[in-house]
């Protein structure tokens, strides 16, 4: 089975994504799969080596996927190499809808640092150089991975880490009919922990009835994206407590934090668009008792690992996250989920095709060999 084509206009070209490797998460996984890609922006890197390119990709999706107010059909990924040699250092961004850090803006983001890359600039000079958003963490990513390759050592060596271990992950079903959640939800046999978007609009209650209905045995969380008032996500918090709910993300927009101060119930919450960066933990506590850290939006590992320490710091428990993307956006996120108490890093399932190599999910794990990325030469 192999993904139909895209159509392609104006500069893009179409490129095959080559082989993918068949989850056991999904029986129909295809074989192989299409994607549409702009041909490699590249700038030779000064008095050295070194070479620049960055692109857009455009992955389908194996089916329209739904959260609150908005629907993807599309992964739109800023695709960066960083090159010294033969060796290449890759990164791959989505970057953050809400925050319009969208795949054009990704790659003139990144473009603007050529010439500062060309003159030596590394992971710390990076930070300085561009702000959080997608362009910065597919390039902090990329320079993560030319360094494991020079060194010799793996990424998460590199971070401190001891060892990179599978890590257990939420899987995640889009809004759809109570019963078609209850059906996604039944075949998901690979997930021991299912995590639920819900939109706002009353119909939650049985979704999430319906869902424990059909997996009585599962570890159960909530995202709300924003959908909901204090006085809504109130109103649904007694079903959500007999339902046997252990964690719910996000339920009111951003600027409603301190909203949060009168919610019902004692189920632990988390926060995901209302915290972007290390800079905004200490306005939460007391607020949230986890945080959602995602390299796109923190603007990549060097950041990441930064906002972990200060998160603990601060007395909140930790999430790794991701914005979909294939095994080259999980893959970094992987190494900071060492570190982390929840970890939801199922983007590439949403995908028809990933990258070969690619990360695997068994048993509610997700597996990340070296050779995926960040690995040693």
């Amino acid at each position: 089975m192999v993904c139909p084509s895209m159509k392609v206009s104006g500069p893009w070209v179409f490129i095959p994504a080559g082989s993918c490797r068949r989850h056991p998460t999904h029986p129909g996984c295809p074989s192989g799969g299409s994607r549409s890609a702009a041909p490699f922006h590249s700038s030779s890197m000064k008095e050295t080596t070194m070479r620049f390119e960055a692109r857009v990709e455009r992955w389908p999706m194996r089916s329209p996927f739904r959260i609150s107010g908005q629907e993807f059909n599309m992964a739109e990924m800023l695709v960066v190499q960083v090159r010294d040699g033969d060796l290449v250092g890759y990164g791959e961004a989505c970057g953050v809808y809400y925050r319009g850090d969208g795949p054009d803006r990704m790659l003139e983001m990144a473009l603007s640092v050529r010439d500062a890359l060309a003159a030596g600039a590394d992971r710390t000079r990076l930070q300085d150089l561009l702000p959080d958003c997608g362009a910065r963490n597919a390039i902090d990513c990329a320079l993560w991975d030319l360094e494991a390759k020079r060194s010799g050592r793996p990424v998460w060596a590199m971070a401190g880490l001891k060892a990179a271990v599978p890590l257990p992950s939420f899987f995640t079903i889009g809004i759809d009919t109570p019963d078609a959640m209850a059906a996604a939800a039944r075949t998901m046999t690979h997930a021991r922990a299912i995590k639920l978007k819900l939109s706002g609009d009353g119909d939650d209650g049985a979704r999430v009835g319906a869902v424990r209905a059909a997996r009585p045995d599962a570890w159960l969380a909530v995202d709300g994206n924003r959908g909901f008032t204090i006085d809504s996500i109130n109103a649904l918090v007694p079903m959500l407590e007999t339902a046997g709910v252990r964690l719910l993300e996000q339920p009111l927009a951003i600027g409603r934090e301190g909203d949060m101060a009168g919610l019902d119930g004692s189920i632990p919450t988390a926060a995901d668009e209302s915290v972007q960066v290390a800079a905004d933990l200490a306005g939460l506590v007391g607020l949230f008792d986890i945080v959602n850290i995602k390299l796109d939006k923190c603007g990549g590992l060097t950041h990441a690992l930064i906002m972990e320490k200060a998160a603990r710091d601060l007395g909140f428990q930790v999430m790794v996250g991701n914005m979909t993307g294939t095994s080259w956006s999980q893959a970094p996120a992987f190494v900071l989920g060492q570190l982390c108490d929840y970890c939801d890093l199922d983007g590439p399932t949403f995908l028809a095709a990933d990258r070969t190599p690619a990360l695997w999910y068994a048993d509610g794990l997700v597996y990340c060999p070296d050779e995926v990325w960040g690995g040693a030469r």
